[in-house]
This record gives C-alpha cells, structure tokens and sequence, in this order.
C-alpha cells in the first residue's frame, strides 16, 4: 500500500523541518511527499530543498504567486490541487497534512494497517494536540468522529468518487459528507496523538469568521442547525465574537444567493447526519 503526501506551505520555516522529520522517520515510509511553497516570504524554500536533496522520496515545488489574503480553505486546497497535480498516479492513499505538525513513529503504520482491515473504510485520521503549561493535550475544536482537516487521509478509490477536494471553506467537512454519503466508512484512531506545533485559528481574522457562517450556508446547514454549530465552536474557541461573524456571514450569504458546495440530497444527508449527532450526545449515547 503505497501513501502519497501533499504538504501545503506558507511561510512554515519554524516548523516543516520537524514534520519532514517526523514523516521521514516513519516506521513504514512514504512512497511519495510532495511539499508545495504557497508565496513563502521566509526560509521555508531553503530549508525543504535541503531535506529534498537528501531523501528522493520528496519532492519540492511552488505553486505560481497569487496575490490574496489568508483565508482558511479555500487558499490551502489550492495549493493542495497544485501538488496533486506532481503526485504518482500508482498511490494508493492519497494525505493532505499541514505543515506544522509532528506525527508519531507508527503513524502511517497504524493508517496502512486500518485501512486493510476492511474495503469499506475511505478516510482515516488521527488527533491534533497542542501544547498547554507544558503538556500535550487533546485540541479539542471538533467531535470525536471528525478527522481534522490538518491531517487527511484517503483511499483513493473514495477520494475520486468525491471528485477531489472543494477549494471552500468548509472543505474539511463537505468530504466526510460525501464519503459517508457514498458508502465509505470514516475512522479515527485516538491513540495516534499528533503534535499540533501552530493551534488552529491564530492567523484567522474577522473575514475568516465570516467565512465560517457562508461555509454553513453552502453546505446547506440551515439557520438550526448554523446556530448550533456556531455556538459549538464558539464556547470551544472561547470567542462569543466567533458566534456573531459566523451568523453573520450565513445571512450574507443568505440575502447575496451564494452558490451551494453540496446537492439537495447530499445537504439533506448533512443535515440528518449532524441532527442525529446531536440527539445522541444529548442523550448521552
């Protein structure tokens, strides 16, 4: 079973050197890693070219210049689409990871395994942990059965039946969608704990936030079930402004006819999916 990496990065000098690291160290390697410099300004370039140098399995290349602020998804799938375009067409797996991470020894390993125990399963992932007072914890930002969009991982019979990834906000969710909705299974390992070395949302701004409720609004959430999302993620980020950008972005959205990332029948199933999660947790089952 063959895995083929892609690597967005964007000005990651201070982190992609230990998740090369990490990745060239595993026990059961990588065919194939592919590190795409999104406008670097700072040393990323230099320092993954020498890791290229060294190890044939990875492969350095920078995506054409773009001039547009940091916005979360859609930026990042494109420069993902840019490397999937120089990946090997005999991979088997196909991983979207960010820069900034330190993956454990077995990782892959333990990916390979899961993934041939049973056909069916179409994503795998493990769980982000970020550093606080000097232990790493769980980040807890998403549901338990959520596989962060840090650090994707796709058979990839079930990522072309997806058609790839949305260049979107909301990306990292539309996919567990579809994969669910075309038969695939998606599987979490938690005893795979990754070293989140950048938590999530510090280079987010208030545009971002907006961005979160029109993700909701294209996904075809409804104002329900937007409303439950957002106050989920805002008592987890701490941030009741979080809560008001997000609602505000859904009815921009709303009132501007923004064109929608999933079909009828797969909102429907979106939305189905997310109403049982929520009955259940409620009822603590």
């Amino acid at each position: 079973m063959k895995f083929g990496i892609i690597i967005p990065a964007h000005n990651e000098a201070d982190h992609i050197g230990q998740t090369l690291d990490s990745l060239l160290n595993q026990s059961y390697g990588a065919a194939q890693i592919i590190v795409v410099d999104d406008g670097s300004t700072d040393q990323t370039a230099e320092i993954v070219s020498g890791y290229a140098e060294s190890h044939p399995q990875l492969r350095f290349v920078q995506k054409p210049k773009v001039e547009e602020g940091h916005l979360p998804g859609s930026k990042v799938i494109a420069a993902f689409n840019f490397g999937l375009e120089h990946l090997s067409e005999e991979v088997d797996i196909i991983c979207k990871y960010d820069a900034d991470l330190i993956f454990p020894e077995n990782y892959l390993e333990l990916h390979k395994t899961t993934f041939e125990s049973d056909p069916e399963i179409g994503m795998v992932g493990g769980f982000c942990h970020i550093l606080e007072n000097g232990q790493w914890v769980l980040e807890n930002l998403t549901s338990q059965d959520h596989i962060r969009g840090a650090l994707k991982a796709y058979r990839k019979a079930c990522f072309e039946q997806n058609d790839g990834l949305v260049e979107a906000m909301g990306w990292d969710t539309v996919d567990e969608l579809l994969t669910r909705y075309h038969g695939w299974r998606v599987v979490t390992l938690p005893q795979l704990a990754v070293k989140h070395l950048k938590p999530t949302g510090k280079t987010y701004n208030r545009s971002a936030r907006f961005k979160q409720g029109q993700a909701f609004y294209r996904m075809r959430y409804r104002f329900f079930l937007t409303t439950i999302a957002s106050l989920k993620m805002a008592v987890r980020k701490k941030s009741a402004s979080f809560f008001y950008h997000t609602i505000i972005g859904y009815f921009k959205s709303w009132f501007s006819g923004d064109t929608f990332l999933v079909s009828k029948p797969q909102g429907a199933f979106m939305r189905k999916q997310r109403c049982r999660s929520i009955m259940q947790k409620l009822i603590g089952r």
